[in-house]
């Protein structure tokens, strides 16, 4: 997979990140800072670690946050 296609994987997953349950929500995250990860991108995935202990927590604000901060990033490193 392109980095480019990865990277529109990873907006698509971050943006569907939104609905369901916790337990969903926490999973596609935790999908986005494995692929981050693999991208080499470790301060990425270190801020999508912590949108996911933000919304294990419930901290729905820091979450919201942490996400939008990586759909920021992300975003650019088209």
């Amino acid at each position: 997979m392109s980095d480019s296609s990865s990277i529109d994987v990873l907006l698509a997953t971050l943006n569907a990140a939104e609905l369901g349950s916790l337990e969903a929500i926490a999973e596609k995250m935790q999908q986005v800072e494995t692929q981050l990860q693999a991208l080499g991108k470790a301060e990425l995935a270190g801020a999508a670690s912590s949108a996911i202990a933000a919304l294990r927590r419930g901290d729905v604000t820091e979450f919201k946050r942490g996400r939008a901060f990586l759909q920021s990033k992300i975003g650019h490193l088209r």
